[in-house]
């Protein structure tokens, strides 16, 4: 009886991860990535409650998404309301995490040595946007609250854009409950909201007034998270 049990369950779960593509909004490539993907929007959607507009991304075409790093649940958050796949920069130490590196792999993250050599990502980076896709990161480099100390974000998604030439979309993310943590975050229920943004062109002569626009887009509070 246990065993017609398990095997029941077992189709019933292959049944359900065969449906799971129609989930997801971006074509991740392959059938299984796609079903992979449907499947972690659907949780993100019902369990974490999430209400968003989709990242207004160009059907095709480089495009740079940029967001605040509130949790490690974030990378599911954007990937479940972006109509194209995301190429996240992830570091290293995280894209070799124990159990999910083959995740990352299918999911095209590109690793960065930040102590080595980090100029390999940029490079990786700038091929992928040469190729027409789609590269996300969090300018903090890490997580970082609104609660925390102020800190400066990174320019290299600026750089990206001035040598690409293509446009940053910039989102900011609130209503996680397990801010600050990486792995405990997606487990702790949500009423996750995605806010977006218009793109944002640079220039090379507007560095510095690019950096602190992205800046105060990605820190500025829109809704109550008490």
């Amino acid at each position: 009886m246990v065993l017609v049990i398990a095997v029941l369950l077992l189709g019933a779960g292959y049944w359900y991860f065969r449906r799971c593509d129609r989930f997801s909004m971006a074509d991740w490539g392959t059938p299984f990535t796609n079903r992979v993907a449907g499947l972690l929007c659907r949780f993100v959607y019902h369990f974490h409650r999430l209400t968003y507009t989709p990242i207004p991304l160009p059907e095709q075409g480089g495009a740079i998404v940029v967001s605040n790093h509130v949790s490690g649940l974030d990378p599911l958050l954007l990937a479940a309301t972006s109509p194209r796949p995301l190429r996240f920069l992830i570091a290293r130490e995280q894209y070799d995490r124990f159990g999910l590196r083959w995740l990352f792999r299918i999911a095209g993250c590109i690793p960065v040595e930040r102590q080595k050599r980090p100029e390999q990502a940029m490079r990786a980076a700038l091929r992928a946007l040469s190729n027409g896709e789609v590269v996300a990161l969090f300018p903090h480099g890490k997580i970082h609250l609104d609660t925390d100390p102020p800190i400066k974000i990174k320019g290299g998604a600026i750089r990206l854009a001035q040598i690409s030439g293509c446009p940053i979309y910039p989102v900011r993310i609130e209503g996680v409950r397990g801010q600050g943590h990486t792995i405990l975050a997606v487990f702790i229920r949500s009423d996750a909201d995605i806010v977006t943004h218009s793109p944002v062109y640079c220039q090379p002569e507007h560095y510095a007034e690019n950096l602190e626009q992205l800046q105060r887009l990605l820190e500025a509070r829109h809704f109550d998270q008490s």
